[in-house]
This record gives C-alpha cells, structure tokens and sequence, in this order.
C-alpha cells in the first residue's frame, strides 16, 4: 500500500510537470525570441537616429566613433550614400537576429546580433525551469512518503491490535493517529477491547470464586460420606445422609448463586429469613473442622432476629469469615448477633493475632492475603453481602472482629398494575 501511495502521488506530480512544464518552455522561448529581436530593432533605430544628427550638423560619421554606441556581441553596418560602407563590430557567422531602419537623411543601419545568445539564454531558461522541477519531484516524493506512512501506519498499528485481540490480549491502545475515518477504527477496537477484557475477567473472576466457594461444602460433603462408609449404624448412615444432602443443596444453592452474579453481580434475590437458622447451621457445619484442629466455635447475643438477604448468599459469607478464622485466627471462634437501627449485625471473631498492619483495609481485595491462600474469600464474601443490600466490614484488627450487617427492613416494589409498594 506504502508503495502504491508513493506511485500514485509521483505520477500525478509528473503529469503536471510535463503538462506546464512544456507549456512554460514554449512561452518562454517565445518570449526570448521576441525579445532579442525588440532589443535588435531598437539598436538600429537608435543608431539611425544618431547619424542623422551627425549627418545634419555636418559632423563625421566614422566606425570609430559608433563603435562606442554599438553593443558588445552585436554587428553593425551603416550605408549613407555617397560614401563607404561604416562597419562596426565583427560580422556573425551562421543564424542571426537582424534589423534594419532607414534615417531621414538617406541612410540605411542594419544591426545583426548572433543566434547563439538566445540560445543561450533560452538554455539558462531550461535549466532553471528544469531545477525547479526536479525540487517539485523531489518534494513530491518526501510528501508522498510522509502521507504513505502518515496513512499505512496508522493501518499496521491497527491489524497489530486486532491481531493482539484476537491472540487474547485485550488491553486498549488508546492511540489516535488525526485521521477521522482511523480514529473511528481505533475507537471502535479500543471498545471492543474493553468489552473483551470485561468479559475475560469475569470468566476468571467466576473460575476463582466457584473454585473457592465450592472448596468448603465438597470438603464438608466428603468428610461426611467417610462417616457414612465408617459406620455399620443404620441410624448414623441416615443422619450423616441427611447431612449430606443439605450439603448437596447448599452446592447447588453456591453454583446458582455464582451463576447469577455472573450474569449480573447486581442481580439479587434477597427475602426476610430466620438469621439464627443460618447461624446454627453453620455452627453445625464447622464444628467438626474446628474439633479436630482442638478450637471450639460458639454463639452468643440477641436471639430471633430476622434480617433481610439471600440466604444462601448469607451462608456463605459467614463460611468465608468462619474459615478465614480457622486457617488464620486462633483459640475459639465466636458469632455474636445484635442489633443496630433497623440493621441486624452477625460478628465473627477469634483469639488469633489478628490482621497485620500492613493490610488494613486491603484485606477486602482480591488477591491479598496475610498467608499462602488464594486471597479472595473476602472479597467474595465483600461483593455477596453488598449484592443483597448489605455490607460486609473489618470492625477490628487484633483481635479479629469482622461485622455483616443486614437490614432488617423487609424490601418494597411497585407492582405493574397501581404502582403501589408492596411487600415481600
């Protein structure tokens, strides 16, 4: 295309130097010619005239004297009857420019002037007008170039992009090159770039969430179908069953959740439900990690409370803070409840070291983490509460204290038909 450009752009050039530069020459010439031969004539009626005034004050007329009046290169020849030829200057040889003019008096002055000087002026015309062209190629062609690359690079950086994009590389340029028709492109891939990497990261975003959530009811579903292939007790294979299944529901009820908020992280489903069912389920769920590692989790606070959430969203949020005590915290776990305007309050603390001062409020973000684990348990646990309306919060560093805070105010729609709020 650079080349193409180039060709194109030296052509045109080309065309309109031949086109007035042949016109130019012949003007030119022309131009030359007349000239001389005006410069001719005015010689010999110059010297006519100065003849005849000599000639009617009666004074010489000699080549000797006219030879000062007589331009260099030029030959003159004046003939006054009755007397002798008066030559003045050297005689041309071959092709010359000649004028004649006759004087009052009688005479006749005849001045010739060689050829050769409009040839060559005529030659110092060519070659002025012929430099002048080849600076116009020579221009021509560095703008040829420039624009070239000002229009074929702008097009290399762009298939580069969209080569990167489709390579899986969607991080956006933002280059614009001053070519509206390019900036469009550039801005139509810097957006699909966008989009691309928006997509990307919440497919790893979901990929680590799901490996994350699902961790912790697998492992509680395995260690209880070990019970079950441990015990002949018909009675315990039917407990540790039943367990089991509840397990399988809150995998379920994980995966539908991870989905959802992979379509729409905004998308939520929260309803008023029992907090210490969650609560005491969870407390049975852990109970046995935290045995066999010698460390008790208790409860402890205001009973009955109802407060306003998904459920299995809630769950999971505290299994977050419950497990980050147990790999983390120290001695006993605790989740006190209480209430706080029209917010119910679950916090979850141990007697660990508690979070090291360099994370602080960092401890919320993916991929931080006080030890060798995959730092997004919070975070997680940070983006479900808030899907639901909550919050999710860091009380205290040492000791640990972690508050989730849900409202206990039931949510209102406006139905399609009177656009009253009602309540569900």
């Amino acid at each position: 295309m650079r080349r193409r450009l180039i060709q194109s752009t030296l052509a045109v050039v080309l065309v309109v130097i031949a086109v007035f530069g042949v016109s130019l020459v012949i003007v030119e010439t022309r131009t030359i010619s007349n000239s001389a031969q005006e410069r001719v004539d005015s010689e010999a009626l110059r010297l006519a005239s100065i003849v005849d005034s000599r000639l009617v004050g009666s004074e010489n007329v000699t080549a000797e004297i006219l030879r000062d009046q007589v331009t260099q290169d030029r030959y003159a020849e004046i003939r006054i009857p009755g007397r002798t030829v008066i030559q003045v200057g050297t005689k041309p040889q071959g092709d010359v420019i000649k004028a004649t003019a006759r004087g009052e008096e009688g005479e006749t002055v005849l001045v010739q002037e060689p050829r050769s000087t409009v040839t060559r002026e005529v030659g110092r015309t060519l070659l002025i007008i012929g430099l002048v062209a080849l600076l116009a190629v020579i221009a021509a062609v560095l703008l040829a170039i420039r624009q070239a690359n000002r229009l074929a690079s702008p097009l290399t950086d762009l298939a580069e992009t969209a080569e990167r994009l489709g390579s899986g590389d969607p991080r956006p340029r933002h280059k614009r090159y001053a070519v509206p028709e390019l900036d469009r492109v550039a801005d139509v891939l810097d957006a699909s770039a966008e989009r691309i990497a928006r997509m990307l990261t919440a497919e790893r975003r979901l990929a680590a969430d799901a490996s994350h959530q699902l961790r912790t009811p697998l492992t509680a579903l395995s260690m209880r179908l070990e019970e079950i292939t441990l015990t002949d007790d018909p009675d315990t294979v039917k407990e540790e069953a039943t367990i089991a299944l509840t397990q399988v529901e809150r995998l379920t009820d994980v995966v539908e959740r991870l989905l959802t908020n992979a379509r729409d992280p905004r998308t939520g489903s929260a309803v008023t439900f029992d907090l210490d069912e969650v609560i005491q389920q969870q407390l049975a769920e852990w109970r046995p990690a935290y045995r066999g590692v010698g460390r008790a989790i208790v409860s402890s606070g205001k009973r009955n409370l109802r407060a306003v959430g998904t459920p299995g969203a809630v769950a999971q949020v505290l299994a977050a803070l419950i497990e980050n005590s147990l790999m983390h915290g120290g001695g006993t776990v605790a989740l006190r409840t209480r209430v706080t305007g029209n917010q119910s309050v679950v916090e979850v603390t141990d007697e660990g070291p508690g979070v090291p001062a360099d994370l602080g409020a960092r401890i919320f973000e993916r991929a931080i983490s006080g030890r060798n684990s995959t730092g997004i348990g919070l975070a997680v646990a940070r983006d479900l509460a808030e899907a639901d309306g909550g919050r999710l919060e860091m009380l205290q560093a040492q000791p640990p204290i972690f508050g989730l805070f849900l409202s206990s105010t039931p949510p209102q729609k406006r139905t399609a038909e009177d656009g009253e709020p009602t309540v569900r």
